[in-house]
């Protein structure tokens, strides 16, 4: 497939998924999976349960043979709609209290990981399995155009914890805006990202093909 945008760092290509993921890889994924809670994404996605279900039973084993790791975002509500991961990270933010749950207010999100931590198997070793930021400022982030934007500062953190050394190539199934396209390439670390509606395509293109400068 040609891809929609490319430099030195970046590579974006416009399709679904499930038709590119078998002909890249590298060495880790970071993504933010749909929730299945009805956003409207674009006239490409259906965002519901049952679609939700489909994508794990059909991504998921693709996600795994195109990298050694895969991390991702994925709700707590729908923790158990996935395969047991290796382990779940905790992404922690600190001063949250606008998004409520179903026992107050959600102040953390689940980060399923598959695969061995590359810091213990490259031998630098341990680090904490709970990541804590601030609070995503959703009002910048809703500058993007995207009903669920991955909030950049939090994310270029998950990243770092995920990815140990520059040399690794960043994959991103679901890209949505960018931000893990962005957050790598800041990184010097390369990274190719995948999304089905051309309209967030070109947001991320835009902000990829931007002068590396810190958020």
């Amino acid at each position: 497939m040609k891809p929609y945008y490319s430099d030195d760092a970046v590579t974006i290509y416009c399709g679904d998924c499930r038709d590119v993921l078998p002909s890249v890889h590298g060495n880790l994924i970071l993504t933010d999976l749909p929730y299945g809670i009805g956003l409207d994404y674009g006239e490409s996605f259906n965002d519901t349960q049952e679609y939700l279900a489909e994508l794990v039973v059909e991504v998921l084993p693709a996600m795994r043979r195109a990298a050694s790791v895969v991390a991702f975002t994925c709700g707590v509500g729908n923790i158990h709609h996935y395969p047991e991961p290796t382990w779940t990270l905790c992404w922690y933010m600190a001063n949250a209290c606008a998004s409520t749950g179903k026992w107050g207010f959600n102040q953390w999100q689940p980060v399923l990981v598959y695969g061995t931590d590359p810091y213990l198997r490259l031998r630098m070793g341990r680090r904490p399995d709970v990541i804590i930021t601030a609070a995503p400022n959703n009002a910048k982030d809703k500058g993007w155009a995207h009903p669920c934007p991955k909030p950049y500062e939090p994310w270029a953190k998950i990243l770092a914890r995920v990815s140990p050394v520059e040399s690794d190539v960043v994959l991103d199934p679901f890209m949505g805006t960018g931000a893990t396209l962005q957050a790598a390439k800041n990184a010097n670390r390369k990274a190719i990202g995948i999304e089905i509606e051309e309209k967030y395509c070109e947001i991320a293109a835009k902000r990829c093909s931007q002068e590396v400068l810190a958020l």
